[in-house]
């Protein structure tokens, strides 16, 4: 099972990765702290100090067409916030 499926880069965590030392990932949903604890220290070679997570539910969304009311759902996604120890960090630009 792979429990990172991606980072989250937005502003908002750009911003608490400077000011907290914490970074987002989109995580699997079967995954439980403990594991998403260990795959980020073999990931990125870092010291996770704690994980907060949290279960985002999707969307019900709805759009106009000729043949009329197309409905559907976003899809749900699991997100966990890592606080790293004092004087780590992942920087995810340094391979572009």
């Amino acid at each position: 099972m792979q429990v990172i499926v991606k980072p989250i880069l937005s502003e908002k965590m750009t911003a608490l990765t400077d000011k907290q030392n914490r970074v987002a990932f989109v995580v699997s949903k079967a995954a439980n702290k403990l594991e998403i604890k260990r795959a980020v220290e073999a990931m990125y070679s870092v010291t996770v100090k704690s994980v907060n997570t949290m279960v985002y539910q999707g969307d019900a969304k709805s759009r106009y067409t000729k043949a009329g009311v197309i409905s559907g759902r976003t899809a749900s996604f699991k997100k966990a916030i890592v606080t790293l120890a004092e004087g780590d960090s992942i920087d995810f630009f340094s391979n572009i």
